[in-house]
């Protein structure tokens, strides 16, 4: 079962953490998190799973950045959340989505235990511009039932910063 905004809101503190948490980006059954200034764009045309890939950093200025369609910009969240006994769960904002711009490729599932900020996988259809701040995508939770483990991988957890894909780590 997906949790109501109300029952989000009853977690806050405890099994879930959103900082900072703004009442106004809470939804029935989600709640709005925020595209921070900087953006992560790769240098190679061909990216190698077994290899740390190199990339530079994008900051995205007050008046906006445009972006454009065949390129990767990985984005981060401003907040920090943390999820304990839910499973988190990102998806776009369907505004976004109806501009053409999608805000993760496959990694909208969360893991319970996750702490730290949440990479977007940006890509779009058409160039458009973008700004910080904005809501850009919304995080949600499903409940979880039997006995799990908590999420504790070294790659990701108690991130900062955007994050480019660790994947090389697992051919070492």
């Amino acid at each position: 079962m997906i949790l109501s905004g109300l029952e989000i809101k009853k977690h806050l503190g405890n099994d879930i953490i959103i900082e900072p948490f703004n009442e106004n980006s809470l939804n029935p059954n989600s709640y709005n998190l925020r595209l921070a200034d900087e953006l992560l764009v790769y240098d190679e045309e061909i990216l190698d799973m077994r290899n740390k890939n190199k990339f530079h950093k994008i900051k995205i200025p007050h008046d906006g950045l445009i972006i454009y369609p065949g390129k990767l910009y990985l984005g981060q969240t401003i907040e920090f959340t943390q999820t304990n006994n839910f499973i988190p769960m990102l998806e776009g904002r369907s505004s976004i989505g109806r501009l053409g711009m999608f805000v993760h490729v496959t990694a909208g599932f969360g893991d319970v235990g996750f702490k730290g900020f949440w990479t977007l996988e940006i890509h779009c259809i058409q160039p458009i511009k973008i700004y910080a701040g904005i809501e850009i995508c919304q995080i949600y939770y499903h409940t979880i039932q039997g006995n799990y483990e908590n999420y504790c991988s070294g790659k990701y957890q108690n991130n900062s910063g955007v994050q480019p894909s660790f994947l090389y780590k697992d051919f070492n």
